[in-house]
Formats: C-alpha cells, structure tokens, sequence
C-alpha cells in the first residue's frame, strides 16, 4: 500500500513524499514503515498505542480513529499534522 507522508515527517524519509509499505492492519503498516524509517512511528502513534492528538491518519479518504483497522494491498493511508500557529 501507498503512505502519504507530511512534510513536517519527511525529513525521516528523506523528503520522500508517498512510501510503499505492506500491512494488514494501519499499526503493521506504521510498523513497516518504522523499520525503514526509524522514529517516525513514534510521531504518529503515543506511548499508549493512540493517534497522537495533532496527526490525523486517513485509510482510502476515510479518517481512522483506531490503528487496528484492517487495510489491503492498493490500500492508500494519508498521514496529514495539524498546523497551528498564532
């Protein structure tokens, strides 16, 4: 499956914008994608296994509110940070 990665996150992949990773589930896929960019899972996901509050993951245009959700080859995720400011 395809991962969309935002540019607050690319500097993990060295500014790769779209990663190819293979999963079953989104947290596998965020595994996958770890083991080829260490850290970056940590970016996304909390100590306790959550979306962290400011990322947002969204499987085939559908926001994800759960890592467990089961996705499929073709699959697309689009991992998308808040941007805040004052």
């Amino acid at each position: 499956m395809s991962v969309v990665i935002p540019s607050q996150l690319r500097s993990y992949t060295g500014g790769a914008v779209r990663v190819e990773v293979a999963g079953a589930t989104i947290d596998a896929a965020l595994d996958a994608l770890d083991a080829r960019f260490p850290g970056i899972k940590f970016r996304v996901i909390d100590e306790q296994g959550a979306i962290r509050p400011h990322m947002r993951i969204f499987a085939n245009g559908a926001m994800a509110r759960r890592i467990d959700l089961p996705l499929k080859d073709g699959d697309e995720l689009f991992i998308a940070g808040a941007l805040s400011g004052g």
